[in-house]
């Protein structure tokens, strides 16, 4: 009875070093031992140092290298038939220039829905309504700075706190936020996409 081989592959794996083993992109079963350290050190693939990106491969293409090394082993895929290999090779000073997107992104993502916010409050005059109905309750003239305006603020504070579940490291729930959860369909779309886009460049 021949060994068998669990291969599990992610749909995208990113390694930060051009010389990839399987060891690096896969999980790996096996009961032989011998064979399944054999097979962690198998060279999959060379890579320039000096150009990072996308590499989009196929489970069939590692299979073929596997059964020329262990012709007489039974080979069971797990997970993704194609896959991407995003290799990343960052020096030092690329590190600043991480960090000043972030903040730019993080400063335009405030001011934007800072924005967002008076100008819906303007659109519908909420000034106006707040000051009807204060002085429709009281009977007096509003200052514009009333109970209604301070909690009105103190509800969007809580309410944007309560909606992305996140303050810092803190979190309300353990369920992911609706930025992560938008952000992994975002990345899925793009993986999907770039291995769609190989397959049609491979069939013309």
């Amino acid at each position: 009875m021949s060994d068998t081989l669990y291969l599990q592959l992610d749909q995208n794996i990113q390694v930060e070093h051009p010389h990839i083993y399987l060891q690096d992109i896969a999980s790996l079963s096996c009961s032989n031992s011998k064979v399944l350290n054999r097979l962690r050190v198998m060279p999959v693939a060379n890579l320039s140092p000096d150009k990072p990106g996308r590499y989009v491969m196929s489970v069939m293409d590692l299979i073929t290298e596997i059964q020329k090394r262990e012709p007489d082993l039974e080979i069971n895929p797990i997970g993704e038939s194609n896959f991407i290999i995003t290799y990343k090779n960052e020096p030092g000073p690329r590190l600043i220039w991480q960090w000043c997107k972030i903040i730019f992104v993080g400063l335009a993502t405030f001011f934007g829905a800072g924005f967002s916010i008076m100008t819906f409050n303007n659109d519908v005059d909420l000034g106006s309504l707040f000051s009807g109905i204060y002085t429709q309750v009281t009977g007096q003239p509003s200052n514009n700075f009333t109970v209604l305006e301070i909690t009105y603020s103190i509800g969007i504070g809580l309410g944007v706190l309560f909606f992305f579940n996140h303050f810092g490291h803190m979190k309300i729930t353990t369920d992911p936020t609706p930025m992560q959860i938008q952000m992994r369909l975002y990345e899925d779309d793009v993986n999907t996409t770039i291995i769609e886009d190989i397959d049609r460049m491979k069939q013309k």
